[in-house]
């Protein structure tokens, strides 16, 4: 039995490099590249929905295949620690995704993913009666994690992937 698995295993990257060497991939990738409109380049986004500067570090909106891809967005509160609120960190940021949301091209009804980040799982409760106003019609697939800390004095930071509709 072993030498059939080392013989099959052999014949595959066999033919992977030799299919590789022939240049058949690229080719194949880029003819369908060119059948298909929604195979579009990369497009990479400012949060007017413009195409970004090149010299940006991170870009708020990426648009591939029909989909955006909106960057982590904090609160950024500059108030004393003890004035922080969740209620307000979670709608300051949902209005920055549902801001960029719409500027990618999409609504937040059309938002496939989210991925929240907590300061403290204690806050869960009252960012989840925030967020439910954001969506009426159904939230999307949802991952929820606590960390240890978030950048731009924040307790919460959310990025998503949302469907292009227009």
């Amino acid at each position: 039995m072993l030498p059939t698995r080392s013989t099959r295993r052999k014949f595959g990257t066999a033919l992977a490099s030799f299919v590789s060497g022939l240049g058949i991939t690229s080719a194949s990738a880029k003819a369908l590249a060119a059948g298909n409109p929604q195979a579009k380049s990369v497009e990479k986004l400012g949060d007017d929905g413009k195409p970004g500067k090149t010299a940006s570090f991170i870009m708020p909106i990426v648009r591939h295949n029909g989909l955006i891809y909106v960057a982590g967005q904090g609160a950024h509160d500059d108030r004393p620690r003890e004035q922080w609120d969740i209620g307000a960190h979670t709608q300051t940021v949902l209005d920055k995704v549902k801001n960029l949301v719409e500027h990618g091209g999409s609504t937040m009804d059309d938002v496939v993913q989210l991925s929240v980040f907590l300061a403290k799982i204690e806050d869960y409760e009252g960012m989840n009666k925030v967020f439910k106003s954001y969506f009426p019609n159904g939230g999307p697939a949802r991952t929820t994690v606590a960390v240890a800390a978030l950048p731009g004095n924040s307790l919460v930071e959310i990025n998503c992937i949302a469907a292009v509709t227009r």
